[in-house]
């Protein structure tokens, strides 16, 4: 008999302690971990080059990205959050956000902007996607809540086409962080991740 966990079993076990880990961070830490994000991500040569960057508002103990996001308006950019797609499961759609956005509440109780009479930008034509996730590894793999919205609507990300369109950075707390994760063939590879204190940026010409 097989004695050893599927690796299904070790991600909803992983899963569930580093959602605890975030979750038990203070305002006050979260506060500080958002404006350290900011820092770090602002002064970013990518970040300076991309129009187009969707992010997200933070649930469940995720890193702030609140502060970037005012900073792209700021910077005269175009901010875009993710919204559950109505029709095909489990898959995005990336709708502009702006200061007088019209939220609503999705199905999982996360705000997000209203559809009606609201131009939609495909994921692909997106300079910069920051996206949340529950834990990493240095190597630059990620685990996100489970239901693979992400790595649906980035799919295309595994086709000789992935190294166009969209780059993927993921946003995290630094005890977030684990020594390996396990991967599944399904999981769509980021071009790096940044915490509140530690960039990982590890796919080639990323930097340039």
């Amino acid at each position: 008999m097989n004695t050893f966990p599927s690796i299904d079993s070790e991600r909803r076990s992983l899963r569930q302690t580093m959602r605890r880990r975030r979750r038990s961070l203070t305002p006050r830490q979260q506060k500080a971990a958002a404006l350290r994000l900011k820092k770090s991500v602002g002064h970013q040569l990518w970040f300076r080059r991309a129009q187009h960057i969707a992010l997200y508002l933070p649930n469940d103990g995720e890193i702030d990205p609140r502060p970037l996001i005012e900073l792209c308006w700021k910077l005269g950019k175009q901010v875009y959050l993710p919204v559950l797609h109505p029709i095909r499961h489990n898959r995005l759609w990336f709708v502009p956000y702006s200061p007088t956005t019209k939220m609503v509440k999705n199905r999982f109780g996360i705000e997000e902007p209203g559809l009606q009479g609201v131009p939609r930008r495909p994921a692909w034509a997106l300079d910069l996607v920051m996206l949340p996730l529950v834990a990493f590894d240095p190597q630059g793999n990620r685990m996100g809540m489970g239901g693979g919205f992400y790595d649906r609507t980035f799919s295309y990300k595994h086709t000789e086409k992935g190294i166009h369109g969209a780059k993927l950075i993921g946003l995290a707390h630094e005890c977030q962080r684990v020594e390996a994760l396990p991967v599944q063939p399904w999981d769509v590879p980021l071009f790096g991740i940044v915490t509140d204190n530690t960039q990982y940026l590890q796919a080639a010409g990323f930097n340039c």
